[in-house]
């Protein structure tokens, strides 16, 4: 098993939902955060410059069998991709085991 993390664009979570729900993943965890990025200047709206080093993004956690983790990762990349700085990032990273609480059984069925 493989968990995905990914943070994107608060203002492409919508399409990346849907375009994970098109290929099966079904279920994940989601959430706020506020980040550094490597974005250097200031964006000017009527006059006044914002500082955009706090960055609003979501962060979504993805727990998927192996054989999901290349469909995830390049469903998320599609898109979430605005071809823009600030786009995000995805980490992949290994899953020793998951246990479903109602019943006690553990693996890969588990996510299903």
């Amino acid at each position: 098993m493989k968990k995905v993390e990914a943070i994107i664009r608060k203002s492409k979570f919508s399409a990346v939902k849907k375009a994970l729900h098109d290929v099966g993943v079904n279920f994940f965890t989601y959430w706020d955060v506020t980040g550094q990025g490597n974005e250097k200047e200031g964006h000017v709206y009527r006059g006044v410059s914002y500082s955009t080093s706090d960055i609003q993004r979501r962060f979504l956690s993805i727990v998927v069998n192996d054989d999901f983790e290349e469909i995830t990762v390049k469903t998320i990349i599609e898109a979430a991709s605005t071809k823009e700085v600030g786009d995000g990032k995805i980490f992949v990273s290994d899953i020793k085991e998951a246990y479903r609480i109602r019943t006690g059984e553990k693996g890969g069925d588990t996510l299903n």
